[in-house]
Parts: C-alpha cells; structure tokens; sequence
C-alpha cells in the first residue's frame, strides 16, 4: 500500500531522494558578512523585515541592498520611502558612495515618495502607474520604508494585519524580493506588536544598539529565515565608507538584546 508520498508502506527510500528539495535561487544583498549569516543571500522573492530603533542603520541596509544588486547583479531596484523625501536619500546615499540620482537617470531606481494608503491602493490596482513600473522596468528589488507608517491606516489590529498580508502578496505577486524596514522600541524581542507583521513576513533581521564597556555598538541577529537555514549567533555591525561591514561575532557577553548585558567567562 502506498501513502501520499509514494512510498510503498515498509519501503526505504533512497537518501538521495528523501532530502531532494527544490534549490531556489539567492538574492544577495550585497553587505559583507551578512550574506553569510543568511547561508548565501534572501530566498528570491522573500519578503524581509528588518527592525531595529531609530539610527541603527535599516534605510542604510535597505540602500545598500538595492545599490548591490543594481551594480552588482544588474537588477532594477525600487525604493518607496513614506517619510524621508528624495533629496535626503540622495545625500544620506552620497555619504557612502552611492550616487541614486544616477542610477534614476539611467532608469535603474525607481525613487518614490507617498503615503501607505496610496501606495496600497496603487499596489491593488493593476492598471496602476507602480504595478505599470514593476512590470515595464522589470523590478526585481524592492525596498518599502518604513512599513510603520502602515500602523496610521487603522487602530484595529485584525485589520492591520489584513493591511500587512495585502501589501506582502501583492509584492510576492510580482516575484520581487523585498526588504520593509520596522522601527523597533530597541530592547528585548517583542511578541506583542500590532498587526502580527512578523508572522507574515518570511524573514527578520533585527539591528540594536549594544553598550559595550561603556561605548555603543552596533549589533545584528538574524532571527527568522523561512525555507533557509541561517546563523544563530549575534555579530558586530559598522556603517563605514561603502556602507554596512558585519564583524565578528560576540565573545564573552550574554543577555545582549535584554538591554542589559552581562558579561561571562570565555570557553576554553
């Protein structure tokens, strides 16, 4: 008798043909050290939220993804920002090395600037001047910050959510693998947020600020990949010239992301 699988009841199975999953293709997102904690790169067409608190570098990383994958992969990018104007992002961008005005002149980035409901309603309109870019530039990246806005549309969370799982099929309907910032209140790991977008969304990287010896660091964890394997252990983080560099690993501390970190004997 055989069972959904195929299986004959009492039959073995070739290892080879247990562990045979399809391979998707990886995204790189272009950070060093960032791509190896996520075994490669993002699962192409994921969608990725990436919270941490004001300053601790989600537009940044957000840039840096999309002017990867543009000079680097030869993908179009698209950036959708719901609070800071082009000009901003411009400069911000310039401080890093990466000229987005070029890139916009030469149809590569597409830069908007809008509000969550007219960006919604856009994106559930076919006939829609965004869906008409997704589909005549052949956008392949995106990036939407910050998807916090999206809290304003509606004080009922059962609603929200609806919003959230609106806004992320319509981007995986178009095959786009995308990044949406969050802002995050920067201590511990909340479960108790609005609207359940980490739930929704298939991948979380969280970025924090850490007190180290009396200095703050910059700190990144990725703690959720969907479909993918990824590292476990908390990393340094900078912002330098050419934009986010992740560094080592941790030693010696625990309770990092509590707020209050301690320190602990090394191992041998």
């Amino acid at each position: 008798m055989e069972n959904p699988t195929g299986q004959r009841d009492g039959e073995v199975l070739p290892t080879s043909t247990v562990t045979n999953y399809p391979v998707r293709k990886r995204v790189k997102t272009g950070i060093v050290g960032l791509d190896e904690m996520l075994s490669g790169g993002l699962l192409k067409g994921s969608i990725t939220l990436v919270k941490g608190s004001p300053g601790t570098g989600k537009t940044t990383l957000g840039m840096q993804f999309l002017y990867s994958g543009i000079t680097d992969e030869d993908e179009q990018g698209l950036l959708v920002s719901f609070e800071e104007f082009p000009f901003s992002l411009h400069r911000d961008a310039l401080s890093f090395g990466w000229d987005l005005r070029k890139l916009e002149k030469e149809e590569k980035l597409r830069l908007i600037f809008t509000s969550p409901r007219i960006f919604l309603s856009s994106l559930q309109s076919p006939a829609s001047p965004l869906n008409r870019t997704f589909q005549e530039w052949h956008v392949r990246r995106a990036v939407l910050d910050s998807i916090s806005h999206f809290t304003r549309m509606t004080r009922d969370p059962i609603e929200l959510r609806e919003i959230y799982n609106n806004v992320v099929n319509g981007l995986k309907r178009e095959g786009v693998t995308t990044i949406l910032t969050s802002e995050d209140s920067g201590t511990g790991l909340s479960t108790g947020e609005r609207g359940r977008l980490s739930f929704i969304a298939g991948n979380i990287i969280l970025l924090r600020y850490v007190e180290i010896d009396s200095a703050m660091q910059r700190a990144i964890v990725v703690l959720k990949t969907r479909g993918s394997d990824h590292a476990k252990e908390i990393r340094r983080f900078e912002l330098r010239e050419g934009g986010i560099v992740v560094g080592t690993r941790f030693e010696g501390r625990e309770a990092l992301l509590s707020g209050s970190p301690r320190s602990i004997g090394l191992r041998p």
